[in-house]
């Protein structure tokens, strides 16, 4: 969902008049992290189904992601938006955190997804995910949240991509239409 959010955050900046110089001026503190945390993610993603034991660890795997992500995010939250992103990772690192590391997603939502998906998390083998259950945690903090059509993908989301993705969307609305300020105010001094 965050992906989804960065692509329409882009967007959105663009039809504004911005651009994307000011994310090459981007200055992260420990950046390489968050490099190596989305490649972390990536070959875990790929992997899982294919090695048992990467599936196996995956929940502890996404839980230390979770807290070196969270790291980063607060020692970067002079940067507009990184606030409201570490809340919304907080709130799913939390749900996780109390459900064994793994996302309870409810079956009732998942219907929009692929079947094999739902059968995946029915036997156990959905990587970071879980079948919400009467035992769940905190299940409302759960992919509880389905998008379908209009929207363009079908996926189920949790409260904390929703307050990510506004985060995202500040930040790269700030990022990409600083340059477009100096312009309007070079504008108006001519």
């Amino acid at each position: 969902m965050v992906y989804d959010g960065i692509i329409l955050s882009l967007l959105i900046g663009f039809l504004r008049g911005g651009s994307l110089k000011g994310i090459a001026e981007i200055e992260f503190k420990y950046g390489w992290v968050f490099i190596i945390l989305i490649v972390g993610q990536l070959f875990v993603y790929f992997t899982q189904n294919h090695f048992g034991f990467v599936g196996a660890i995956s929940n502890q795997f996404f839980m230390f992601v979770y807290i070196i992500g969270m790291f980063f995010l607060w020692i970067n939250r002079h940067h507009e938006g990184f606030t409201i992103i570490l809340v919304g990772v907080f709130l799913n690192f939390l749900v996780m955190a109390v459900n064994g590391g793994r996302m309870p997603v409810s079956e009732e939502a998942s219907a929009v997804l692929d079947p094999h998906y739902i059968e995946m998390l029915k036997s156990g083998l959905a990587g970071k995910h879980a079948l919400l259950t009467d035992s769940t945690i905190l299940p409302f903090l759960g992919d509880i949240l389905p998008l379908q059509p209009p929207y363009p993908r079908q996926q189920v989301i949790s409260i904390g991509d929703i307050v990510m993705n506004v985060g995202v969307f500040l930040f790269i609305q700030k990022v990409m239409l600083i340059h477009r300020k100096e312009k309007t105010e070079g504008k108006k001094l001519a």
